[in-house]
């Protein structure tokens, strides 16, 4: 147990099952699509509905969030090849991918998209705090440093390891002339902040699960905290994709998450009568 001075030195979970090496994140982001599908298909049958098309369009959200993460990646790094690398996924690529890989197979299955949106939506918010576990798992994604005594983390195994240099050069961090760049430095544990605001997020989504207005809404509810999120921990966050100029030097994931809060409250808007047109979440 470090002293209460000390940092926490963090190293990664890597699984060796012969030749394969099995990731702390792909652990995670396994955990997190079986938990949504567990809290979907719960939500469907409580709802009186038919749950046997959960695990296709769960199936879909999984390939479409590898596919979108990815490329989203590839576009924030210019980089082709780190598409063909282990590493590097963004979550509101994984997002959009998802939800078109989704939309797409809930039409192939002649469902209502506004349905399966009001409860996914909720094992989405699970799903999303159990795979940022994975995040911390393999030392992605940490803070900005922060000498914070126990509470502050070092990742010495990081992707990439949290040293000086690393931190200047990708990240933009200045240090005191001297500092050697071989140093591991601590910074915020933003991984864990998100796991714990996550999680947060999942109960007061499930507190409303049982709303009254159309179906869908609960989903326009989740873009909304959603977006507050992360939209906030950002701030903390060690990014090299600060935007300059008008927007005040907010990371691209901020921009996104005001959009995404945005939308949701339009979303809440539109979906918040029951109508003839937009029925109730138990209507047949």
């Amino acid at each position: 147990m470090p002293l209460a001075s000390e940092a926490t030195v963090h190293h990664a979970l890597n699984i060796a099952v012969g030749p394969l090496t099995i990731t702390g994140f792909g652990i995670a982001v396994a955990a997190a699509f079986v938990l949504g599908q567990m809290v979907a298909s719960k939500e469907m049958e409580r709802r009186g509905l038919d749950s046997n098309p959960v695990p296709d369009i769960v199936a879909a959200t999984l390939v479409g969030f590898i596919i979108g993460a990815k490329i989203y990646y590839a576009v924030l790094t210019h980089s082709l090849d780190s598409l063909f690398t282990r590493g590097g996924f963004v979550f509101w690529g994984g997002f959009a991918g998802s939800v078109a890989a989704g939309a797409l197979m809930i039409r192939i299955k002649k469902l209502r998209f506004w349905q399966i949106a009001d409860v996914f939506c909720i094992g989405l918010a699970g799903g999303y705090s159990v795979g940022r576990t994975g995040c911390w798992a393999v030392g992605d994604d940490y803070g900005k440093p922060w000498p914070g005594g126990w509470l502050s983390v070092k990742f010495p195994e990081g992707v990439p390891p949290s040293t000086a240099g690393n931190m200047s050069s990708t990240f933009g961090v200045h240090f005191p002339q001297g500092t050697n760049p071989l140093d591991v430095i601590a910074v915020y544990p933003t991984q864990l902040l998100e796991v714990l605001l996550g999680f947060v997020v999942f109960l007061l989504v499930w507190r409303l699960r049982e709303h009254k207005h159309a179906e869908g809404w609960l989903f326009g509810v989740w873009a909304v905290y959603a977006g507050v999120e992360r939209f906030l921990v950002e701030f903390l966050r060690a990014k090299d994709d600060r935007i300059s100029g008008l927007l005040g030097g907010l990371s691209a994931a901020q921009v996104i998450s005001i959009g995404i809060f945005v939308f949701g409250l339009i979303w809440m808007r539109m979906r918040r009568d029951v109508t003839a047109a937009h029925p109730g979440i138990h209507a047949r």
